[in-house]
């Protein structure tokens, strides 16, 4: 992936923090969604915004999967700068909410996580049931992290489900992303902008499930590490906030990945330090390493003030058309540069 940034937005934060709240997402109308509600084998649901161009979607033509972040939703910006993409190309789009994620607490006494690789297993293959043509999942984040490990847990049968998947700017190594969150500017921005949202939905989830966990404990979390220690962690069955990162992170797994897989990383991603990322030797052939030197976490903008993001799902979806055969079918190039 070949990007430079605007040299009005220097540094990894500002390529991070501008995007998210300034730039352009789409190039067209703003995504209209049409929202699925799915219910799930241990009686929780989850909902799914279905691009609203592609409702009535002829079922050969490509679908667009993508997986939100940490607190994310379809109206992320670059979830809806991926549906623009699909808009554009003439692809079908869906987009998961993980569990919580929707705007509605669910039901179970569970929430998402990075991990989560069989809940993303499950709703690949409730798309597949209803879609015959090729299909192309990204998750970003924490979305490409649970992606990956799905991919590597199943091996072959991922071509089951998908042809192709991305993970863009995804912590696949948690302790090393979970430290870096947790130090200087990024816990005095970031940490706190995750905790206002994870805080008040786990008391929601501890009243629907009395003594599910510590609530004291819970009030005294200050950080990302201690709300896993507290919530994720014991939640999800993992022991502490060391075992779930160890065992959630998908960077030990890629060599295991044998559908056609892209990993995008920006050097100067302030969630995930440069040094964490893997090289060539530490995956195996089917995964392709994305990691220019710019871009921030989620960022990539590109354009004078005030920008526009769709540099990257530009890449990535035209990455992924063409390791997933959709090349060609409804596929129009982007014009954008």
């Amino acid at each position: 992936m070949k990007y430079i940034a605007p040299r009005w937005l220097p540094g990894g934060q500002l390529q991070t923090i501008w995007p998210a709240l300034y730039a352009r997402r789409v190039f067209g109308p703003r995504p209209e969604y049409r929202r699925e509600r799915w219910d799930t084998p241990d009686g929780d649901f989850i909902d799914v915004d279905f691009l609203q161009d592609s409702v009535a979607a002829d079922a050969t033509r490509p679908l667009l999967v993508v997986f939100h972040g940490l607190e994310g939703s379809s109206r992320s910006h670059y979830c809806e700068a991926f549906a623009d993409l699909a808009r554009e190309r003439g692809w079908a789009c869906a987009l998961p909410h993980f569990r919580g994620c929707s705007g509605e607490i669910n039901r179970g006494p569970r929430a998402y996580h990075s991990g989560d690789h069989a809940e993303i297993g499950w709703m690949l293959q409730q798309l597949r049931v209803h879609h015959q043509g090729p299909l192309m999942a990204v998750g970003v984040s924490l979305g490409g992290n649970a992606l990956l490990r799905w991919a590597a847990e199943v091996g072959t049968d991922a071509a089951r489900s998908a042809d192709a998947v991305a993970a863009v700017c995804s912590p696949i190594d948690l302790a090393a992303g979970g430290h870096a969150i947790g130090r200087g500017f990024n816990r005095l921005v970031y940490t706190r902008m995750f905790m206002r949202t994870l805080v008040p939905k786990a008391l929601q989830k501890l009243a629907q499930h009395p003594g599910l966990f510590d609530r004291q404990a819970l009030l005294a979390a200050r950080d990302l590490y201690a709300f896993d220690n507290v919530f994720t962690a014991p939640v999800h069955g993992f022991r502490n906030t060391e075992d779930y990162w160890l065992r959630a992170s998908a960077k030990p797994l890629l060599h295991r990945i044998r559908i056609p897989a892209l990993v995008v990383n920006a050097r100067n991603d302030p969630f995930v330090p440069a040094g964490s990322l893997p090289g060539m030797r530490e995956v195996g052939r089917h995964v392709t390493l994305w990691q220019p030197p710019h871009g921030g976490h989620v960022g990539f903008p590109r354009g004078l003030p005030p920008g526009h993001v769709r540099a990257m799902p530009d890449a990535v979806g035209g990455w992924l058309a063409e390791h997933s055969g959709a090349q060609g079918q409804h596929g129009a190039q982007s014009p954008h540069g």
